[in-house]
């Protein structure tokens, strides 16, 4: 392994060493960043100093609001990483490892699971993980301190992004480095347009949006059902199935759309605690992505999905809350992306109900209601849809 070599007299001697022709530019800006870590490893042994990485702490008393990107991030509070302990002279070695492997993959033109670079971290010896929970953290902690994205290092996560429905037509990069249009209406079957892992604007550049607003839905017999109703076109409306908790680039994908496209954004969930989380990653940033919310989250989005409310005023059919929910939905009271009147007020109505309900629900009234009346009354009244 390269850092083995012994320590660098400067970034650009470490830049020397460690990047080449073939890295795209791209890629170089990226290594840079990582370079730039593995430098002040090595600035520290050679002065004698224990070899440290200083990171953002992530908990949730460590997530600020930023007002100018209108995203809960990261805050002041840091904590350190240090050769002081075996444990963190074991993390030093991975990254050593990491930064490695990552140069690699930009210089042959390659990528990575997460899983395989676990598995790939076999052959480190002393540096190889103890699982890949351990592997993913490195990979966060890399983002966090780079300010740049795990894609950017060509690792992607095992699930695949969501489907999108819609007149919206975009250019894609092919495998064979070709360009070809695609409309998510009329080019695509049944399951709609597959989002990649990777969409950036170097993949997918949007062409043209005959459309009013885009709506994310959390499971996928209600997505089906309101693409079998026409919903999309009835309403000129962008169907994507976040399937449950969003993968990033569907968040990635949803973000791009409501800024180059211009279209509102809003997001149909179950009524229960763990499907407003699912909207406040899409709207406000996840506390384990806080770092990248600029990135992924999607500020304007709105909440469309079955409320507590709801739960009353359609005299839905419910669940009674179990003790996993009442303890997620105090800790929602606590959590400051959950900090309007809104949520504090629908959240304690629930705790009151103690019920819960799925968006399916909805089919009490027959299988064209959720299309027909509930989301045209719900968007008139957020006056997305004029009716």
């Amino acid at each position: 392994m390269a850092v083995k070599k012994g320590p660098a007299k400067s970034l650009e001697a470490f830049d020397q060493k460690f990047t080449n022709d073939q890295i795209p530019e791209l890629s170089k800006a990226t290594f840079h960043e990582l370079a730039c870590i593995a430098e002040s490893v090595y600035d520290n042994i050679e002065n004698a100093q224990i070899p440290a990485v200083s990171i953002s702490s992530r908990t949730k008393n460590n997530i600020v609001f930023d007002e100018t990107l209108g995203v809960w991030k990261y805050g002041k509070d840091q904590m350190q990483r240090s050769a002081k302990s075996l444990d963190g002279a074991y993390m030093l070695l991975r990254t050593m490892h990491t930064v490695d492997f990552i140069k690699q993959m930009m210089a042959t033109k390659k990528s990575s699971t997460l899983r395989e670079m676990y598995y790939i971290s076999e052959g480190w010896g002393l540096g190889k993980f103890h699982d890949q929970q351990d592997s993913d953290k490195l990979v966060e902690d890399l983002e966090i301190i780079t300010k740049k994205m795990r894609e950017d290092f060509k690792l992607r996560p095992e699930e695949n992004g969501a489907s999108v429905i819609g007149n919206v037509t975009i250019e894609e990069q092919t495998r064979d480095g070709k360009s070809r249009t695609i409309n998510c209406r009329d080019d695509v079957g049944d399951s709609g347009y597959g989002i990649p892992y990777n969409v950036e604007k170097e993949k997918i550049k949007f062409k043209e949006a005959d459309a009013d607003f885009v709506i994310g839905v959390e499971c996928g017999g209600m997505f089906d059902r309101l693409s079998e109703n026409r919903f999309d076109e009835k309403n000129r409306a962008v169907l994507v199935h976040l399937k449950g908790q969003p993968a990033r680039c569907t968040r990635r994908f949803v973000k791009r759309m409501n800024e180059e496209m211009k279209l509102p954004v809003v997001i149909f969930t179950d009524g229960d605690p763990w499907s407003y989380r699912i909207f406040a990653s899409v709207a406000y940033g996840a506390i384990k992505t806080a770092h990248i919310s600029e990135y992924l989250a999607t500020p304007g989005a709105q909440f469309i999905g079955i409320s507590p409310s709801d739960i009353i005023n359609y005299e839905l059919p419910s669940d009674k809350l179990n003790d996993q929910d009442i303890k997620a939905l105090k800790e929602e009271l606590l959590d400051p992306r959950f900090n309007s009147e809104f949520w504090k007020g629908e959240i304690n109505l629930q705790l009151q109900l103690g019920k819960k309900a799925e968006q399916q629900s909805l089919a009490k009234y027959g299988l064209d209601y959720v299309t027909d009346k509930y989301l045209p009354e719900k968007l008139a009244e957020m006056r997305i849809l004029k009716r």
